[in-house]
């Protein structure tokens, strides 16, 4: 199944669930089995073990297109994609066993190494809490980033670093706490995780950048982080598209609050218009020139892809970034419209000045591509 035909194929379902997702603040459980039987949670899990391996370029467009009615739905399917990718980081037959056929992978965790995990005869034993655990009501496995810990001290490697590994386990390990309401990005329940005690095999767990079981250019450990932010810079794009879809609507169907000429018809619309699709359209170019290129260098081996890996971060903040400045020029032109949560344009607002917080987006990207640029030690990995 194309995933960019099977979300737009969603638009009608993701658009009555609007309500809920807000109130409840998560995506319903109809919804979610859709999303499941299209492949949209586990997008660049390995053919190896059943998972459909999508290119990042397809991935950022079904993304996108989700994104576009609601970015909650883009959200929730970005993070669980990007988390089980590292399925591919376990022996294929480990793989198999775990997670069963036919594979349905809705993993929801975090990179944030927050808790523990006690090294003992066979693995480890984890407990703690982790925060901000994206599309954790409906995910089925966790995969957690745990400081190691042995006879009560961490372990550290050759730099003096501490050491984490990434824990494979059920949903049911762990108890959610309902700490998610937020400005935008409801839809998302982002809420804590909480996990007493639990036995992880030594076989399910994995180090971040160590080298995946599984060959291919989604899994090489240089290029892992940006393939997967690639899809962050969908969602912000579609959100900031569906933003102007719904200003044109407005803008073409209205008039204002003080007079019923339609929008259209004055010179600071069509100004603010012409702007925010210009920087929509040219964030967008810059992502898909920049995303696949990196993904041609992967794909064939580039023994040095720093520069690849450079420009497709660059390209993936700004477009996160010139997102959130083309919903705030239509916002603003809309006057007093945009402000009634009628208008789904205060719903667009809302959900990319969320969105754009995410560490993708942060303007601190910037002065690490300059340094990378300047040949300067860059202040964060994988530059």
């Amino acid at each position: 199944m194309d995933p960019v035909a099977a979300a737009k194929a969603l638009w009608p379902r993701i658009k009555a669930a609007r309500d809920d997702i807000q109130s409840q603040s998560t995506l319903p459980d109809s919804l979610v089995e859709e999303m499941a039987q299209a492949n949209l949670f586990q997008l660049f899990v390995p053919r190896s073990i059943g998972g459909p391996e999508t290119d990042p370029i397809t991935a950022f467009r079904a993304v996108e297109e989700l994104s576009k009615v609601d970015g909650s739905v883009g959200w929730c399917s970005f993070v669980a994609t990007a988390i089980s990718i590292y399925s591919a980081w376990m022996p294929p037959e480990v793989a198999r066993k775990l997670f069963g056929q036919p594979l349905d992978i809705r993993a929801a965790g975090s990179f944030r190494p927050t808790a523990n995990a006690r090294l003992v005869d066979g693995g480890y034993k984890i407990g703690g809490r982790w925060n901000y655990v994206s599309g954790v009501d409906h995910a089925n496995w966790l995969i957690l980033n745990c400081n190691i810990v042995d006879d009560g001290r961490p372990v550290k490697d050759a730099q003096g670093g501490p050491v984490t590994r990434m824990m494979i386990v059920p949903r049911s390990a762990g108890t959610i706490e309902k700490t998610w309401s937020t400005m935008g990005m409801r839809g998302t329940g982002s809420n804590d995780l909480v996990i007493e005690e639990e036995f992880v095999p030594a076989e399910h767990t994995c180090l971040l950048y160590e080298p995946s079981f599984t060959e291919g250019a989604h899994y090489n450990p240089r290029f892992v982080t940006a393939l997967s932010w690639g899809s962050v810079a969908g969602m912000a794009l579609g959100i900031a598209r569906g933003a102007m879809d719904t200003f044109v609507r407005m803008a073409t169907g209205s008039g204002s609050t003080t007079t019923p000429t339609l929008m259209r018809n004055r010179t600071p619309v069509q100004t603010t218009v012409g702007e925010a699709e210009a920087i929509i359209s040219g964030a967008r170019a810059y992502v898909l020139d920049a995303v696949g290129s990196m993904w041609d260098s992967a794909c064939q081996g580039v023994s040095d892809p720093r520069s690849q890996i450079l420009h497709a971060r660059l390209a993936i903040t700004h477009a996160v970034r010139e997102s959130v400045r083309a919903v705030d020029m239509l916002f603003y032109v809309a006057g007093t419209n945009a402000i009634h949560e009628s208008n789904e344009l205060e719903l667009y607002f809302r959900d990319i000045h969320t969105a754009g917080q995410h560490i993708a987006g942060l303007h601190s990207n910037f002065e690490y591509g300059g340094q990378a640029i300047l040949g300067l030690p860059s202040g964060a990995s994988g530059w």
